[in-house]
């Protein structure tokens, strides 16, 4: 149960192209402890239960458990959450041997799109499509939980 992935800005919109699913996720957390975080996620039609552990000194790895919940109970849910819901829409792309993720940030974080590959150990490489910009892995106001406290709408002198 150990997640192991980068992340990193994206520079255009041409993975949009590349794209073989995209899907509307929302997100609130029932804790954002640097510890331990709980997250509520509704991916499409589906809920989960998240929680993730501190993440190692790299910012490459950490614990992370999920539990699919039925939608309903996930929309109970993300009313226990504290303030600052996350919605996004989530484009997967296959590219080489893995799959990226690249959410495109909506409302209070518009303007933001991270990808994140996951990988079976820190070092594996990876090819890297030709949208992908700056490494982020670790910079924790990257963070989900973060964004949810700290919108990207109110970082000033960001690139």
């Amino acid at each position: 149960m150990q997640e192991i992935e980068r992340k990193f800005l994206v520079t255009s919109e041409t993975f949009k192209n590349e794209a073989h699913k995209r899907t509307r996720i929302v997100q609130g957390f029932l804790n954002t402890n640097p510890e331990r975080t709980v997250r509520i996620r509704i991916q499409g039609n589906d809920g989960f239960l998240t929680i993730k552990g501190k993440s190692n000194k790299s910012g490459l790895s950490r614990f992370e458990w999920e539990k699919q919940i039925s939608l309903s109970e996930a929309e109970e849910l993300l009313h226990l959450c504290e303030p600052g819901i996350i919605e996004k829409t989530r484009f997967e792309i296959n590219f080489g041997d893995h799959t990226f993720e690249v959410d495109e940030f909506l409302e209070e974080n518009q303007g933001l799109t991270m990808a994140e590959v996951e990988l079976q150990s820190e070092s594996e490489p990876f090819q890297k499509p030709d949208w992908l910009g700056k490494e982020v892995t670790g910079e924790v106001k990257y963070y989900n939980s973060q964004l949810s406290k700290n919108p990207f709408k109110n970082w000033t002198n960001e690139s």
